[in-house]
């Protein structure tokens, strides 16, 4: 086996595709394969002799599988539509040609460049303009400030890996989660720059992250409330909510997490404004 194989977990009955990232020994100076979920936001380690590799040449494919492109789908014409009620409710926009609308920008900063790749290529169906940075989960929050002085965003998202550590130690334990503490230290920086939750909105964790943690930092969304691995498209799909709402709405949070893959095990958060806007004339 070597890095960059696709294999499956033959004790947990093949249930999560990986992808091997690197190897290291074990305790009793045994091999092991240091694994990332292709399709969940979730890291791992497992014995070689545990490990079947699996013929996957395309990733999109298994993170945007019939299931999620459904969704996508489903996200995109929910989309056009709430813009269409918008406009109903302003008739002057309704009447006029001349009147344009602006999602809100995001900027997301991710551990894993492909799955990063991936949710920009997302973003752009959506037509929800965003930029990307792929940065290590521990070195997020060094970055985190002067990239948003950089793109001014008014969403950010912070992602990448996660996963708990030992099942035997306490969820409420920090030191129990391998990059939790990364996001809340990105969290943190974020808001010094900018303290106000509708100003700036962040969506921060990735699997199993400490959702209370993230959350008490100054998220507005987080994941996992209930400690489970998050589809790779969480993120973009509450962002789709926020982005593509009216500033002076507040988005109802049952439909922000609704719209996700996971729903409340995967993701949490509180009331938010949208970040959707009408402009006129168009721009030449």
């Amino acid at each position: 086996m070597k890095v960059g194989d696709i294999v499956v977990r033959k004790s947990y009955n093949r249930d999560i595709i990986f992808k091997i990232t690197g190897f290291s020994n074990d305790s009793e100076n045994g091999r092991v394969a240091i694994l990332k979920g292709v399709a969940f936001r979730l890291i791992a380690d497992a014995p070689l002799d545990d490990l079947e590799v699996i013929n996957e040449d395309n990733i999109k494919n298994v993170v945007i599988d019939k299931n999620v492109e459904s969704l996508l789908y489903r996200s995109v014409r929910e989309a056009k539509e709430r813009q269409k009620r918008m406009t109903r409710g302003i008739p002057k926009l309704q009447s006029s040609s001349n009147v344009y609308g602006i999602p809100g920008k995001v900027l997301q900063i991710d551990g894993d460049k492909e799955y990063l790749k991936i949710c920009l290529d997302v973003y752009t169906e959506l037509g929800i303009p965003a930029v990307g940075v792929a940065i290590p989960e521990a070195s997020q929050y060094k970055e985190v400030r002067a990239l948003l002085e950089k793109h001014k965003p008014d969403i950010l998202v912070i992602t990448g890996h996660d996963a708990i550590t030992s099942k035997k130690g306490s969820i409420k334990d920090i030191n129990n989660y391998r990059n939790s503490m990364n996001f809340i230290k990105s969290v943190k920086e974020a808001r010094k720059w900018q303290p106000d939750l509708d100003s700036l909105v962040i969506f921060a964790g990735a699997c199993q992250s400490n959702f209370e943690q993230i959350i008490k930092a100054g998220a507005n969304y987080a994941s996992s409330p209930g400690r489970i691995m998050i589809h790779a498209l969480d993120p973009v799909f509450i962002v789709e909510k926020i982005a593509c709402s009216r500033i002076d709405m507040v988005v109802p949070i049952e439909e922000v997490i609704e719209q996700t893959i996971t729903g409340y095990k995967g993701v949490g958060g509180s009331e938010t404004r949208g970040k959707f806007r009408w402009a006129m004339p168009r721009l030449i």
